[in-house]
């Protein structure tokens, strides 16, 4: 594994291309459809929030999970919540309960036990999923979903350069509350760690007030925060838990 080799170069340019793949297929001049099943977890999460359309059999298992081995999820799922996030602040609303919302999400490793659990959860966006009931349908649903989609005239997406994040004001609200989980022991100090890092992508860093990105700015961030914690001890630890016992370690 390059984290406990300590390959740092090979390491960064393998999740550069893995964030470059997920922005492929999000901005692809031909319209992508995803079509997953059973468990849809890490990567296979993020591909399915990059994609044009979703079609999903109903016992979809889908989630962000990268918490539980010490990481954050590092191929585009941070910045794209934080996208999501950004789409959801509202004049008549307290931006900060979009963040919330979203940052527990991936902060407590949610993972749905349906598909409509993961629309409720944020995984899938309103109008850009369809579930088939019958597995055996699924492939031949998302070919006839991506015909249907080119037919009706596709065009790629224009890379986002508006997202508002919210800086030291959503970074105080984001240590404030990882202090106080990590005062009750409800979590340990390398979750804790965990959080502060997924806050500083999510809030956009250290910025003095809230301000608009872009997609590749958050990128950077998600990127730099990724590598970070990979080479944190207690992250190596949760990692060759999960590999050689296939359970997560708290730690």
């Amino acid at each position: 594994m390059m984290a406990v080799e300590q390959e740092w170069d090979e390491l960064n340019m393998a999740v550069k291309l893995f964030q470059n793949t997920s922005m492929r297929i999000r901005y692809s001049s031909i319209p992508v459809v995803v079509a997953p099943h059973n468990l849809a977890l890490g990567g296979g999460c993020e591909f399915s929030l990059h994609a044009d359309h979703v079609q999903l059999s109903a016992e979809t298992y889908m989630g962000l999970v990268e918490f539980g081995v010490g990481v954050i999820p590092g191929g585009g799922g941070t910045k794209e919540f934080a996208l999501r996030a950004s789409d959801e602040f509202a004049d008549d609303q307290i931006v900060q309960n979009a963040l919330k919302n979203r940052f527990l999400t991936i902060g407590m490793a949610k993972v749905s036990t349906s598909a409509v659990e993961a629309f409720e959860l944020g995984y899938l966006q309103k109008d850009k999923y369809t579930i088939s009931m019958n597995r055996s349908r699924l492939i031949a649903d998302a070919k006839a979903k991506a015909i249907e989609l080119a037919e009706a005239g596709y065009t790629k997406p224009v890379q986002r350069k508006n997202i508002k994040v919210l800086g030291k004001q959503g970074l105080g609200i984001v240590y404030a509350g990882a202090n106080t989980m990590y005062s009750g022991n409800y979590i340990s100090e390398h979750d804790k760690k965990i959080s502060e890092k997924l806050g500083w992508v999510m809030c956009g860093g250290d910025l003095s007030s809230p301000t608009e990105v872009t997609e590749q700015y958050l990128l950077d961030l998600e990127r730099e925060a990724f590598l970070s914690l990979c080479g944190e001890r207690k992250t190596l630890e949760r990692i060759q838990s999960i590999v050689t016992k296939g359970k997560p370690l708290r730690n």
